[in-house]
């Protein structure tokens, strides 16, 4: 009898993974037709078929879609996929829910650091490179990250880590605002446009960038599960199952700073995904087992973004919403939900 209901058990969560799974791939197709279909200029779902799979149709539709919508989409997809990857990277390492590159500073490092090579940098060079933003950007997280990982030697309680990770999301704010005091106005303007955080204006080689580094940091975690969920189980676990823990925490460390970087170098920094889409992925699986939740949060995050997009582009349109701004909204709410019922199970 036991057997049997083991078996109904394991049943009814393969059923409910893959009901996770499909309403995810299909929210995906249909964000991404639903994306490519709204706008300025309509253009209905048997010609943007035709556009894509036979490259025919009419040329000026043809250039909205391909030079326009597709890599936009694209850009929202793929980097909000590893958002919510490095957030569940960071919750990981954390051993904590609510940790996330936004929140605790992450972000803001990569864009201090990207502040630099925009204003500082096109003074000596005429030419900013996508790999020297990813560069800058990457170098930028690392610090921010270093300085949370002192401070979480001295701070234990999540609360208090996360005032920490806000004062240096402040103090690297404090830089960026003095280093635009003294830059040219172009290089404000450009710095502003991207500071407030949007997939707009993304063109096919940044796509090509992001995607490769995106796509390889997604495989590396996924190869990683098993070490990730032995170390879910605690420390001293993990090393009985063979991982070197000291390198374990290194790679963690370089692949959520790697992934928040390469967003934030190409879309600005962007708040709340990470923390909000691994939340409600583990809420839909009911369970945090990573070779489940990995892929999940990685199509969770591509769904969520694509959303938010759609919201920030078309809900005062022609104005345009930062997505950051949406993408918190939808997120603060998530996290808030967390910090409440974390608070209440203690007390």
């Amino acid at each position: 009898m036991s057997n049997r209901s083991a078996s109904l058990s394991r049943g009814g969560a393969y059923a409910r993974y893959w009901a996770v799974f499909i309403g995810l791939i299909a929210a995906l197709v249909a964000l991404t037709v639903w994306n490519i279909n709204s706008g300025s200029v309509h253009i209905s779902v048997s010609d943007i078929a035709r556009i894509i799979f036979l490259r025919e149709g009419d040329e000026t539709q043809m250039n909205i879609v391909w030079k326009l919508r597709l890599p936009r989409i694209v850009a929202a997809a793929v980097m909000g996929g590893g958002l919510a990857l490095s957030g569940f990277l960071m919750q990981t390492f954390f051993g904590n829910p609510i940790a996330g590159p936004f929140v605790l500073g992450i972000s803001s490092g990569s864009k201090l650091f990207v502040a630099i090579v925009m204003i500082v940098m096109l003074r000596v060079v005429s030419f900013i490179s996508s790999w020297m933003m990813v560069i800058a950007a990457f170098a930028g997280a690392l610090i921010a990250m270093g300085f949370v990982l002192l401070a979480s030697r001295s701070i234990k309680q999540m609360s208090m880590l996360l005032v920490a990770g806000i004062m240096i999301s402040y103090i690297c704010s404090a830089i960026t605002e003095f280093l635009i005091t003294f830059a040219k106005d172009s290089d404000i303007v450009n710095l502003h446009s991207w500071s407030q955080g949007s997939f707009s204006g993304t063109k096919w080689g940044d796509v090509r960038v992001f995607t490769v580094i995106i796509l390889v940091c997604l495989i590396g975690v996924f190869l990683m599960s098993k070490p990730i969920g032995a170390y879910q189980m605690g420390e001293s676990y993990a090393q009985s199952m063979g991982v070197n823990v000291k390198r374990f925490r290194v790679l963690l460390i370089l692949m959520s700073s790697l992934l928040a970087g390469c967003v934030t170098a190409f879309a600005g920094p962007i708040s709340f995904v990470g923390i909000a889409v691994p939340h409600l992925i583990k809420m839909l699986l009911k369970t945090a087992k990573p070779i489940i939740v990995i892929p999940a949060s990685f199509l969770g995050g591509c769904v969520f973004c694509l959303f938010c997009d759609y919201i920030a582009r078309t809900a005062f349109s022609p104005v345009e919403l930062s997505i950051s701004t949406v993408t918190a909204l939808f997120g603060a709410p998530v996290v808030i939900g967390m910090l409440i019922r974390r608070h209440g199970g203690k007390g």
